[in-house]
Protein backbone atom coordinates (compact mmCIF):
# COMPACT_ATOMS: atom_id res chain seq x y z
CA UNK A 1 0.00 0.00 0.00
CA UNK A 2 0.87 3.61 -0.79
CA UNK A 3 0.71 5.73 1.98
CA UNK A 4 0.12 9.40 1.38
CA UNK A 5 1.98 12.08 1.51
CA UNK A 6 2.19 13.51 5.02
CA UNK A 7 3.59 17.07 3.89
CA UNK A 8 2.48 20.14 1.94
CA UNK A 9 4.41 23.07 0.09
CA UNK A 10 3.62 26.32 1.54
CA UNK A 11 3.14 28.35 -2.09
CA UNK A 12 4.42 31.67 -0.70
CA UNK A 13 7.88 30.38 0.37
CA UNK A 14 8.24 26.96 -0.61
CA UNK A 15 8.64 25.10 2.85
CA UNK A 16 7.37 21.90 3.55
CA UNK A 17 4.68 21.81 6.20
CA UNK A 18 3.83 18.64 8.00
CA UNK A 19 0.54 17.68 7.11
CA UNK A 20 -0.81 17.96 10.61
CA UNK A 21 0.16 21.77 10.94
CA UNK A 22 -3.38 23.17 10.22
CA UNK A 23 -2.93 26.27 7.44
CA UNK A 24 -6.73 27.70 8.60
CA UNK A 25 -4.69 29.47 11.34
CA UNK A 26 -3.30 31.63 9.01
CA UNK A 27 -6.58 32.35 7.53
CA UNK A 28 -8.18 32.89 10.51
CA UNK A 29 -5.11 35.72 11.89
CA UNK A 30 -5.73 37.06 8.67
CA UNK A 31 -9.16 37.51 8.70
CA UNK A 32 -8.68 38.70 12.58
CA UNK A 33 -6.66 41.72 11.20
CA UNK A 34 -9.07 42.35 8.15
CA UNK A 35 -11.77 42.92 10.64
CA UNK A 36 -9.37 45.02 13.45
CA UNK A 37 -8.54 47.68 9.92
CA UNK A 38 -12.46 47.60 9.45
CA UNK A 39 -13.24 48.31 13.58
CA UNK A 40 -10.60 51.13 13.24
CA UNK A 41 -12.34 52.57 10.56
CA UNK A 42 -15.58 51.94 12.02
CA UNK A 43 -14.55 53.86 15.12
CA UNK A 44 -13.90 56.88 13.05
CA UNK A 45 -17.32 57.45 11.04
CA UNK A 46 -18.75 56.65 14.37
CA UNK A 47 -16.89 60.17 15.43
CA UNK A 48 -18.37 61.04 12.56
CA UNK A 49 -22.26 60.35 13.23
CA UNK A 50 -21.76 61.51 16.76
CA UNK A 51 -20.75 64.78 15.26
CA UNK A 52 -23.82 64.40 12.80
CA UNK A 53 -26.29 64.16 15.77
CA UNK A 54 -25.79 67.72 16.36
CA UNK A 55 -27.60 68.13 12.79
CA UNK A 56 -30.48 65.54 13.25
CA UNK A 57 -34.25 66.86 14.13
CA UNK A 58 -36.69 65.31 16.34
CA UNK A 59 -38.84 62.20 15.22
CA UNK A 60 -42.08 64.41 15.44
CA UNK A 61 -40.56 67.28 13.23
CA UNK A 62 -39.11 64.84 10.61
CA UNK A 63 -42.66 62.89 10.50
CA UNK A 64 -44.02 66.72 10.09
CA UNK A 65 -42.10 67.36 7.26
CA UNK A 66 -43.07 64.44 5.59
CA UNK A 67 -47.08 64.84 5.99
CA UNK A 68 -46.94 68.02 4.50
CA UNK A 69 -44.77 66.83 1.27
CA UNK A 70 -46.77 64.17 0.73
CA UNK A 71 -49.76 66.45 0.82
CA UNK A 72 -47.83 68.86 -1.73
CA UNK A 73 -46.80 66.00 -3.64
CA UNK A 74 -50.62 65.18 -3.69
CA UNK A 75 -51.96 68.58 -4.83
CA UNK A 76 -48.83 68.59 -7.67
CA UNK A 77 -50.94 64.98 -9.21
CA UNK A 78 -53.97 66.57 -8.93
CA UNK A 79 -53.08 69.82 -10.85
CA UNK A 80 -51.59 67.56 -12.71
CA UNK A 81 -54.97 66.04 -13.47
CA UNK A 82 -56.87 68.85 -13.84
CA UNK A 83 -53.99 70.40 -16.13
CA UNK A 84 -54.97 67.02 -18.61
CA UNK A 85 -59.37 67.69 -18.40
CA UNK A 86 -58.51 71.14 -18.97
CA UNK A 87 -56.79 70.86 -22.00
CA UNK A 88 -59.01 67.90 -22.98
CA UNK A 89 -61.94 70.34 -23.12
CA UNK A 90 -59.94 72.91 -24.75
CA UNK A 91 -59.71 70.40 -27.23
CA UNK A 92 -63.38 69.56 -27.61
CA UNK A 93 -64.57 73.17 -27.90
CA UNK A 94 -62.43 73.65 -30.67
CA UNK A 95 -65.04 70.72 -32.14
CA UNK A 96 -62.13 69.77 -34.67
CA UNK A 97 -61.62 66.37 -33.73
CA UNK A 98 -64.10 63.84 -32.86
CA UNK A 99 -62.55 62.35 -29.75
CA UNK A 100 -60.19 64.91 -28.30
CA UNK A 101 -58.03 62.26 -26.70
CA UNK A 102 -56.73 62.04 -29.99
CA UNK A 103 -54.37 65.18 -29.24
CA UNK A 104 -51.56 64.06 -26.75
CA UNK A 105 -51.35 66.23 -23.93
CA UNK A 106 -48.84 69.67 -24.13
CA UNK A 107 -48.62 72.09 -21.44
CA UNK A 108 -47.99 74.45 -23.90
CA UNK A 109 -51.59 74.01 -25.83
CA UNK A 110 -53.16 75.28 -22.11
CA UNK A 111 -51.50 78.95 -22.48
CA UNK A 112 -50.90 79.88 -26.36
CA UNK A 113 -54.46 79.02 -28.34
CA UNK A 114 -51.88 79.49 -31.84
CA UNK A 115 -49.59 76.36 -30.47
CA UNK A 116 -53.40 74.35 -30.07
CA UNK A 117 -54.52 75.13 -33.00
CA UNK A 118 -51.01 74.70 -35.12
CA UNK A 119 -51.27 71.07 -33.35
CA UNK A 120 -54.66 70.37 -33.90
CA UNK A 121 -54.12 71.16 -37.95
CA UNK A 122 -50.78 69.17 -38.06
CA UNK A 123 -52.77 66.04 -36.49
CA UNK A 124 -55.17 66.40 -38.95
CA UNK A 125 -53.12 66.93 -41.93
CA UNK A 126 -50.98 63.35 -40.36
CA UNK A 127 -54.49 61.90 -39.88
CA UNK A 128 -57.80 63.33 -41.30
CA UNK A 129 -59.58 60.22 -40.41
CA UNK A 130 -59.59 61.84 -36.82
CA UNK A 131 -61.75 64.60 -37.56
CA UNK A 132 -65.08 65.60 -36.23
CA UNK A 133 -67.71 64.17 -38.97
CA UNK A 134 -70.18 66.40 -37.34
CA UNK A 135 -71.82 68.27 -40.33
CA UNK A 136 -72.30 71.80 -40.12
CA UNK A 137 -74.14 74.66 -41.46
CA UNK A 138 -77.33 73.68 -44.00
CA UNK A 139 -76.91 70.40 -45.43
CA UNK A 140 -80.68 70.32 -46.78
CA UNK A 141 -81.97 67.85 -43.79
CA UNK A 142 -83.77 68.74 -40.52
CA UNK A 143 -85.66 71.57 -39.61
CA UNK A 144 -85.11 74.70 -41.46
CA UNK A 145 -87.08 78.58 -40.74
CA UNK A 146 -88.57 77.88 -43.90
CA UNK A 147 -90.89 74.38 -42.28
CA UNK A 148 -91.45 76.67 -39.38
CA UNK A 149 -93.52 79.02 -41.14
CA UNK A 150 -97.11 78.92 -42.48
CA UNK A 151 -97.37 77.22 -45.75
CA UNK A 152 -98.97 79.82 -48.49
CA UNK A 153 -100.27 77.68 -51.27
CA UNK A 154 -100.96 81.02 -53.74
CA UNK A 155 -97.46 81.64 -52.92
CA UNK A 156 -96.08 78.27 -54.16
CA UNK A 157 -98.41 79.20 -57.24
CA UNK A 158 -97.15 82.22 -58.80
CA UNK A 159 -93.64 80.54 -57.92
CA UNK A 160 -93.98 78.22 -60.41
CA UNK A 161 -95.99 79.24 -62.79
CA UNK A 162 -93.13 81.74 -63.64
Amino acid sequence: MIQPDTTKADADDGTVLPDDTDTTEDSEDMQDMTTADTDDADAGSDEDVADGDADTFPRSYVVKLRTENAKYRERARSADTYAERLHTELVRATGKLADPTDLEFAKEHLDDPDALAAALGDLLARKPNLASRRPAGDIGQGASPLAASSVDLAALLRQRAR
